[in-house]
């Protein structure tokens, strides 16, 4: 409780100004995205709201912001319009079927969030390699740069079309002065936030001087939406009166939800790892996942189109001073402020304003370094930055990290398979000796077996372990293996050096092996990764009964 009353707030001027700037900033993302996905904006709004509100509050990284995203987005569209169809395809057609099912979609991803938080699954963001990391913001900050791209369009005629003449250098001209205003300000003074001030004094030449430009308002109606005016979220008393409709359509639902979780765990552990670089503390990602699951929950329980993290909106937050959970919490109510008392003041935001903003984030995310060390990195890490990036924005953030930890893992393997070696010897008394070197895994025990001359090799062979570890099962199963083909010939071998753990698999796989292993003071001290849970062992429990065996036994 001392250490959550502490990371409450440390400046509380900071925190109020940074949250008042990220609530501006999260409206029309949160309306952008909500037509992404085919919904009403006020839908996207709710969703900000309650995602803010939830993880400000019990998340595990405070200064984070968490809201409607477009990655989430994206994975509900299919479900949403196959929704829409079925509701239509009805006997007593049910409107905006997609949405309820969205909702019920929520609930189950929600609570997949909260299960990976309660058995502690965050810890494994941290097995996410650093390029991996700076393809993952490299892409994020292209994406961000892209959709921001749309705002320099407008309807015309029920089309999207790109602005022209004056009007596209009137907008590039606010872009730049808010832009502008961001960059030098800081540099005078850091007591104000820049975006927040950059925002008004936008707002304030297009006002005060008349001039036609897009806004927030204008935004949402070309979108088809009505305006910001809404009531407080409401329960969702429908939700569970349409299951029946779900028949058939499970797998979809499910698979939806998973997909769901995994893209917003993905996300918001991997914001939470760069906040945490940027302002050089540690959050929970355990205590993130099942704040992104309770709000998530709630979100389909009051009719929010869910989210996770948002990495554009937290950098502006940290850069802006907001570093406790009063920010988050300041961004989530004046949000639902926006929505119930301050839709005629915010609609006459420009877009121009926030697209400056949002430029501003995707120059101080897009990870700059990656260009300088391209070429002084390994080609492997290289082609890692790389792909990373461009699946995220050909695909999705979720889809592109698990290909960048995948072909991390694949090359780190290979490394290790190709590092193992059997430095050879013969003892006075003619025993042949193996002293082996690097890891034993799955990956190296082709490698490993084909060090071997057992057919040629003397009666008295000797393979010492002193500098190899033994990673997983696989590597017991290659000694054991290998010992057995050496005794089937009638040959003595000893097995020295090992660590207590691999000697306990050994011994639980066949009894005789105490014959042949040796044991030493000098013996290594490992746990040894098995799917065999009944053969494991603690090293307190190692250490306190050590293995008594029978060294140079014969069979």
């Amino acid at each position: 409780m001392k250490r959550y009353i502490q990371n409450f707030t440390n400046s509380p001027k900071n925190d109020v100004l940074s949250g008042l700037t990220v609530a501006l900033a999260l409206v029309p993302e949160a309306v952008a995205f909500a037509f992404v996905a085919g919904i009403d904006p006020l839908v996207g709004l709710y969703g900000a709201f309650m995602m803010g509100l939830i993880t400000s509050i019990f998340g595990g990284r405070p200064g984070m912001i968490s809201g409607a995203t477009g990655a989430m987005a994206v994975v509900m569209i299919h479900m949403i319009q196959q929704g829409n169809q079925v509701g239509d395809s009805l006997i007593q057609p049910i409107e905006n079927l997609g949405l309820n099912w969205l909702f019920v979609t929520l609930l189950i991803a929600g609570l997949i969030q909260g299960l990976a938080g309660v058995f502690k699954l965050g810890k494994f963001v941290r097995l996410i390699p650093h390029p991996v990391m700076m393809g993952f913001v490299n892409g994020l900050a292209i994406v961000i740069f892209i959709s921001q791209l749309g705002m320099f369009k407008q309807t015309v005629n029920g089309q999207a079309q790109w602005l022209t003449g004056n009007s596209l250098f009137i907008m590039l001209g606010l872009v730049t002065l808010t832009m502008a205003i961001m960059y030098f300000l800081p540099k005078l003074t850091k007591k104000v936030p820049a975006a927040l001030v950059a925002i008004v004094i936008i707002a304030g030449i297009t006002i005060i001087g008349r001039i036609e430009v897009n806004t927030v308002g204008s935004f949402i109606r070309d979108g088809g939406g009505s305006g910001l005016n809404g009531g407080l979220p409401k329960f969702q008393t429908q939700l569970f009166s349409i299951l029946y409709t779900f028949k058939g359509h499970w797998g979809l639902i499910i698979s939806t939800a998973v997909l769901l979780a995994a893209v917003g765990l993905i996300e918001s552990l991997m914001t939470l790892n760069l906040i945490d670089e940027l302002t050089e503390t540690r959050g929970s990602g355990n205590r993130e996942c099942v704040a992104q699951g309770g709000a998530n929950i709630v979100n389909g329980l009051f009719g929010g189109m869910g989210g996770c993290a948002m990495i554009g909106q937290s950098i502006i937050n940290v850069k802006s001073g907001g570093r406790g959970r009063l920010s988050g919490l300041v961004a989530a109510l004046t949000l639902l402020c926006f929505i119930l008392f301050g839709a005629p003041l915010i609609e006459q935001i420009p877009i121009a304003a926030l697209v400056g903003v949002m430029f501003m984030v995707v120059a101080g995310t897009f990870a700059w370094s990656s260009f300088r060390i391209i070429n002084k990195i390994p080609i492997s890490d290289a082609i890692v930055l790389v792909t990373v990036s461009a699946i995220t924005v050909w695909k999705d953030l979720a889809v592109a990290v698990i290909a960048g930890v995948i072909i991390s893992a694949l090359v780190f393997a290979w490394k290790n398979a190709i590092m193992i070696r059997a430095r050879k010897r013969i003892k006075e008394d003619g025993t042949k000796v193996y002293e082996i070197w690097g890891p034993l895994f799955f990956g190296s025990v082709l490698t490993f077996n084909s060090k071997f001359d057992i057919n040629d090799d003397p009666d008295q062979v000797e393979i010492d372990f002193i500098e190899s570890k033994v990673s997983d099962h696989s590597g017991i199963e290659a000694i054991s293996n290998l010992a057995k083909k050496y005794m089937s010939q009638g040959k003595q071998i000893r097995l020295t050096h090992l660590s207590p753990d691999c000697t306990t698999l050994l011994l639980k796989a066949d009894p005789d092996f105490a014959k042949i292993i040796e044991t030493s003071i000098d013996d290594p001290r490992y746990y040894v990764v098995t799917n065999k849970m009944d053969v494991e062992v603690s090293i307190s429990k190692a250490d306190s009964k050590p293995l008594v065996l029978i060294p140079n036994a014969e069979l």
